[in-house]
């Protein structure tokens, strides 16, 4: 067998219509239809059942997937080394929405321009949908901003955020006790977040007379309420506000006896090969950080 038919089988088990992937790869669906039955013949029994005009994998090709998947992976990195170009290949990123928003673009435009081979798959997701797509082998590697505990993850340290309350209310004094804060309408981020999860943590039992007034996705959102409405009040990343606290259209309120402060981290599942694009697109991430 071919490492070419192997690699075919591998991108039909993840979209079965033939066409499609035709299309895609640019090979016409004759030469990929004949390098799978070349690659069944060799095996000795069909890899996909035939429904329509999709090839799904069946119970055989489902095993041979699991037990060639991580050696197909070692011999394609392999392969690039001795290529001209040191790396290349495809990486499915995610980032947490402070990360997504305001750190990761710069890393994957600086990323692309020095190597021009790779695409790279970037999706925005809050802290919680992330790991769990870690965890089910979706994310070649993820980028969040709260704990992360999970048995089958590992995670590392790639910098360190500060999380500040912020308002338009400029009467406000600079610092102040949460509790006087209270009668403020306090927006949030969405269940799940990493901004969310690690404010409500830090001021622990002083959560439950905080009284939440509204949830948001979009940071655009929440900046155009907090300039909107005096009343108003926020914790949020620093590196998201970074130009209204210089502009003065937003003021930070210093929490007395709290300092808010977490990690950001990457992710990425225990059994995850380590390929050369792998490993260099994470050491570089980890400067855009700092």
């Amino acid at each position: 067998m071919t490492l070419k038919e192997i690699e075919l089988f591998y991108m039909l088990s993840e979209n079965p219509h033939v066409s499609q992937l035709s299309k895609k790869i640019l090979l016409s669906q004759s030469a990929i239809s004949l390098a799978i039955k070349s690659l069944e013949a060799k095996l000795g029994e069909p890899l996909f059942d035939r429904i329509g005009k999709k090839l799904i994998l069946n119970e055989r090709g489902r095993d041979f997937k699991e037990k060639t998947y991580q050696s197909f992976l070692s011999l394609k990195d392999a392969q690039n080394f001795f290529k001209e170009e040191k790396i290349s290949g495809a990486l499915h990123v995610a980032a947490s929405k402070t990360i997504g928003n305001f750190i990761m673009p710069q890393i994957l435009y600086d990323f692309l321009l020095k190597y021009e081979n790779i695409d790279i798959n970037k999706e925005v997701k809050n802290s919680s949908q992330i790991i769990e797509m870690v965890k089910n082998g979706k994310l070649d590697i993820g980028f969040i901003e709260s704990e992360c505990n999970e048995e089958d993850i590992i995670k590392e340290v790639m910098g360190e955020d500060e999380l500040v309350v912020v308002t338009s209310d400029q009467a406000l004094p600079s610092k102040m006790y949460l509790d006087e804060l209270y009668n403020k309408k306090w927006i949030l981020r969405e269940k799940g977040s990493g901004t969310r999860e690690v404010f409500l943590n830090e001021i622990g039992a002083l959560a439950k007379d905080l009284k939440i007034f509204m949830e948001y996705l979009d940071f655009a959102e929440i900046k155009e309420l907090l300039k909107r409405n005096i009343e108003v009040v926020t914790c949020i990343s620093k590196v998201a506000i970074k130009k209204e606290l210089k502009d003065r259209d937003l003021k930070q309120i210093k929490l007395i006896n709290i300092d808010v402060k977490r990690n950001f981290y990457c992710i990425y599942h225990k059994n995850k090969y380590k390929s050369k694009l792998f490993e260099t697109f994470k050491q570089f991430a980890k400067k855009g950080f700092n």
